[in-house]
């Protein structure tokens, strides 16, 4: 039977993503490491692929504890949520950049996992005495220690394991931590780091956060058979307090803190990035609670903290992980002052910056600096958003450059790391036809690439047909909008149905060029049943620039809704769909676009189902929402204006909710907060409930529920027969 059946749409991983991720150099530019398990399987393992001899060494398995979702505690599961990491087993190793022996390390299971010398290039790795429990870590540039949160304390302990661990921080309490990340941090910001050694390895960098005023939210496990057991988190709702975030500075060999206040980040604000500084100490970025700056200071480590520059952006700062100090303290850094994400130089790191890119595209990540060579190679949009290529710039280039050197020559979506010398890089390949592949390139001979890893499927041996890529016009009349549009398989002689897949939200991308968009398994399962689906990226969505953004100033969830409902009449106009047969659906942010969509657009979007929707902004957290609506008290028109309680009744089609019962991003309060709306107006809606799952669906019965639930919601909607 062709690909996919109904019970396909549950099965992890997807077809062709269990190839190697988080693919590296070791330091010496010998070998790759990478994670990757066995075919068909989510367990990664940690592997060493020697260049030379071709041949590949397990350096260290997961620990068991790691590689089932229900054995996973609860710090992982949250920390899995933070960073969207799908799979399981080892899903995150470092190695020691500046190391006069290497070494590296890979937490499993509250266990970390070492090898250092001879080790690292045979395995295995064994496990560093007296750290069990880690809940964080991070590796010294030099690869003699390591430090560790264990019970929200900061620790430092030898790699070697010759001597035992060290207590750096000893006042952790409820809502008082050390080390770690704090809410807001990590889900909006990026920022997942509590944890930053000096360039030296000599000292240490900790968040102290303290968000004791920060409201508690309990979270009850009501599909347990015991008795039922809650989780409490501290949640930073919109208006309300956030965690005060300051830093604390360690020696490596010394008792003792230094206490570093931040502007911002103990004022409402966030510590948004620290960076460790070649000459000393580190670079701090702070976000007032506003976001429409970043303020960068030098902290010494004496905890002197000296203002350098502010990044002013309108509308709003996006943040990224672009920052690079130089050998000679010049800093390379990414910002959209321009209106788009370009490459600027910090000379001496004083805060008037030298433009290297320009044009109206977008730098999407910095892979490499090399210094001997003078040049940048980035990750970007030159040659089209639905692409990512690799370029390079020269440091010295005299004036901006808007056509920089392609080095990537596939079309399709390259993921690449380079070599520490610049002599290779690694690129993970995809397209619609074809699966991920792994290959490293010499810059000397670019054009012979060595094969790594094969792709593990394709489009021909699935037996899918790869979705058409479009542009369409957005509501203005004038903006072009990516949209991908899979064709129904089974040959009609009308126009077919369509389900609008829709998130719509700021920093997403749903159009690429990219294999996860063909291996999508609920869209083909539509497709193979008669239905056109159509993935529309409208304005306000990434990699487009700020004025792409712009629309979502003061107000969500409609210039989003004008886009689709404008894109979904240009394909009618043109008879590839019936207008009178259209449904909607998306998660999150995509299950507030659909109640959206169902209210403005009654007539067009007849039948809906909504996953884990925000319904009312004043529920969700403070730099997200805040960020593009202001505050509660202050813009209270724009919350009323953004909310989907607020529309809901306007609904005439028929809409199901699903959400996780223990979500603790989109809580499970705002699906029912709507069940109770429409209830009281006399409206039928139905909710799903997945008892085990949080925001991200990964239960096998959560998954195999999620996707029957709504194949069969939206064709019964349609008319359309199960295949």
């Amino acid at each position: 039977m062709a690909w996919p059946t109904l019970a396909d749409l549950a099965r992890l991983p997807l077809p062709g993503t269990d190839g190697p991720i988080e693919v590296r150099f070791a330091p010496d530019g010998s070998a790759l490491t990478y994670l990757a398990g066995e075919p068909g399987s989510q367990v990664r393992s940690l592997w060493r692929h020697d260049l030379g001899a071709g041949e590949r060494v397990l350096l260290a398995g997961p620990a068991e504890a790691s590689t089932h979702e229900e054995t996973l505690s609860v710090e992982e599961q949250l920390q899995r949520e933070r960073r969207r990491t799908g799979s399981l087993g080892i899903t995150e190793y470092a190695w020691a950049p500046r190391a006069e022996v290497p070494a590296i390390v890979a937490p499993t299971g509250g266990w970390v996992l070492a090898a250092v010398g001879e080790a690292v290039r045979l395995g295995p790795m064994t496990p560093i005495p007296g750290v069990e429990g880690a809940s964080a870590t991070a590796l010294s540039p030099d690869g003699l220690r390591l430090a560790f949160v264990r019970d929200a304390d900061a620790w430092v302990a030898p790699v070697t394991g010759d001597g035992d661990p060290r207590r750096l921080t000893s006042d952790a309490e409820d809502g008082v931590s050390n080390g770690l990340a704090d809410y807001a941090a990590s889900e909006e910001l990026g920022r997942f780091e509590g944890l930053w050694w000096s360039w030296d390895g000599g000292r240490l960098a900790m968040a102290h956060v303290d968000e004791r005023e920060v409201p508690i939210t309990h979270i009850p496990h009501l599909g347990e058979e015991a008795a039922a057991r809650h989780e409490s988190h501290r949640y930073p709702y919109a208006g309300g307090p956030n965690a005060r975030v300051s830093l604390r500075i360690a020696s490596a060999g010394e008792d003792g803190c230094a206490e570093v206040r931040l502007p911002d980040a103990g004022e409402g604000g966030y510590l948004a990035r620290v960076v460790a500084h070649p000459q000393g100490g580190w670079l701090v970025a702070t976000l007032p609670r506003h976001q429409r700056e970043l303020h960068w200071s030098r902290l010494a480590t004496d905890g002197t903290l000296t203002p350098l520059w502010t990044e002013a952006v309108d509308p709003w700062v996006d943040m990224d992980d672009d920052t690079r100090v130089l050998a000679d303290g010049r800093v390379l850094r990414s910002t959209e002052r321009t209106g788009f994400r370009h490459l600027e130089l910090h000379e001496g790191g004083d805060g008037d910056p030298r433009q290297l890119t320009s044009g109206e595209w977008m730098v999407t990540r910095v892979v490499h600096v090399d210094e001997r060579r003078g040049v940048a190679y980035f990750l970007a949009t030159r040659h089209g958003a639905i692409e990512r290529h690799l370029y390079r710039v020269a440091l010295d280039a005299p004036r901006p450059v808007e056509d920089p050197e392609r080095l990537t020559t596939e079309p399709g979506w390259h993921d690449v790391a380079v070599s520490q010398d610049g002599e290779r890089w690694a690129d993970t390949w995809s397209d619609l036809e074809h699966g991920p592949s792994l290959s490293v390139r010499e810059a000397a001979e670019p054009s012979r690439p060595t094969v790594v890893a094969a792709p593990t499927s394709s489009a021909a041996a699935l037996g899918v047909t790869p979705p058409e890529l479009l542009t369409l016009i957005a509501a203005d009349g004038e903006t072009p909008l990516h949209a991908a549009l899979y064709r129904p398989q089974r040959p009609a002689a009308t126009p077919p149905p369509c389900v609008v897949w829709v998130y719509g939200g700021p920093h997403a991308q749903y159009v690429k060029r990219t294999w996860e968009v063909t291996a999508h398994p609920l869209r083909q399962y539509l497709a193979r049943a008669g239905v056109a689906v159509l993935v529309v990226d409208n304005r306000g969505m990434a990699f487009r620039g700020t004025e792409f953004e712009r629309p979502l100033v003061r107000g969500l969830g409609t210039a989003e809704v004008e886009d689709q409902a404008a894109a979904v009449r240009q394909l009618a106009a043109r008879g590839e769909i019936d207008i009178k047969r259209v449904g909607i659906t998306g998660g999150s942010y995509g299950g507030f676009m659909t109640i959206r969509a169902m209210a403005l657009e009654p007539e067009l979007f007849r039948v809906g189902v909504a996953v884990a929707p925000v319904t009312d902004w004043r529920g969700y957290d403070t730099a997200y929402t805040e960020r593009y609506l202001g505050l509660p008290e202050s813009d209270a028109e724009a919350y009323e204006a953004s909310s989907a309680l607020g529309v809901a009744e306007r609904i005439t089609g028929s809409l199901l909710l699903i959400h996780g019962a223990i979500d603790e991003n989109v809580h499970l309060r705002h699906s029912t907060r709507l069940v109770a709306k429409l209830q009281a107006a006399g409206r039928d809606v139905e909710l799903v409930l997945l008892p085990a799952d949080r925001h991200r669906t990964r239960s096998a019965s959560g998954l195999a529920t999620r996707d029957r639930r709504t194949a069969r919601h939206l064709l019964a909607g349609l008319g359309v027969p199960l295949p």
